[in-house]
């Protein structure tokens, strides 16, 4: 897969894909990053790319030529013109294990990573195909919720982690929050290791973990189980 990432400020993801599930996938050659500056296409002498909103009002707006350019420069260099494209907002539906998944199957995406106030809301309306949310709070920017999506794709993609299975049992993916995890030593603190996850019966394991899973999530996330 390839993600290409529209942004402002692309040294933001140096560390990120250098380290932990990310540069794996990269290095496995199983996902290829292209982090764009958009503010390359601007065609403003002072490289401006934003300004003041129509209507008043506080904060700034990022103009639409440069990010246009930027997506049809990208849009060109790809094969599949039905290539979401997806830009993160507070107004956009809230980022789930299921959409995730949706996106996996996608050869390439590109992702717009907003700030200031807003972007000029012409190129959400001819060009983005996706809004997302990653919670009902406000960051300077799309960057952030560019690397959730983009680390969340990696761990799923076939070879990337060690154990496949690990991301099978994670937390969403049965509709359900994940189980309580234990390892080594199985006496901390004067806190045991629950006895039937040391007694080797898998089956009893599976069901200890299953019904500790819908306790967890009727307490912190009920509405989860009624979606079940």
């Amino acid at each position: 897969m390839k993600i290409n990432i529209l942004t402002l400020f692309p040294n933001i993801f140096s560390g990120f894909v250098a380290e932990s599930i990310p540069a794996i996938a990269i290095e496995k050659e199983k996902l290829s990053l292209n982090i764009i500056d958009f503010r390359e296409y601007t065609t403003d002498k002072h490289r401006q790319v934003d300004d003041y909103p129509y209507g008043g009002g506080a904060g700034m707006v990022i103009k639409p030529e440069p990010l246009a350019a930027a997506i049809e420069d990208t849009m060109s260099k790809i094969n599949d013109k039905k290539c979401p494209i997806i830009y993160f907002t507070p107004q956009g539906h809230l980022l789930n294990q299921k959409k995730v998944r949706e996106l996996l199957t996608c050869k390439e995406l590109i992702l717009i990573c907003g700030h200031y106030k807003e972007i000029d809301q012409r190129i959400r309306e001819k060009y983005v195909t996706h809004e997302i949310s990653i919670g009902d709070y406000v960051l300077s920017g799309g960057e952030i919720p560019a690397m959730a999506l983009t680390d969340a794709i990696a761990r799923l993609i076939d070879g990337v982690l060690s154990d496949s299975e690990s991301a099978n049992t994670d937390s969403h993916e049965n509709g359900l929050l994940g189980y309580p995890c234990y390892t080594r030593p199985a006496i901390f603190k004067g806190m045991k290791v629950p006895d039937v996850l040391i007694n080797g019966h898998h089956k009893m394991i599976e069901q200890w973990r299953t019904q500790k899973s819908i306790e967890i999530t009727e307490k912190i996330r009920p509405e989860m189980i009624k979606k079940r």
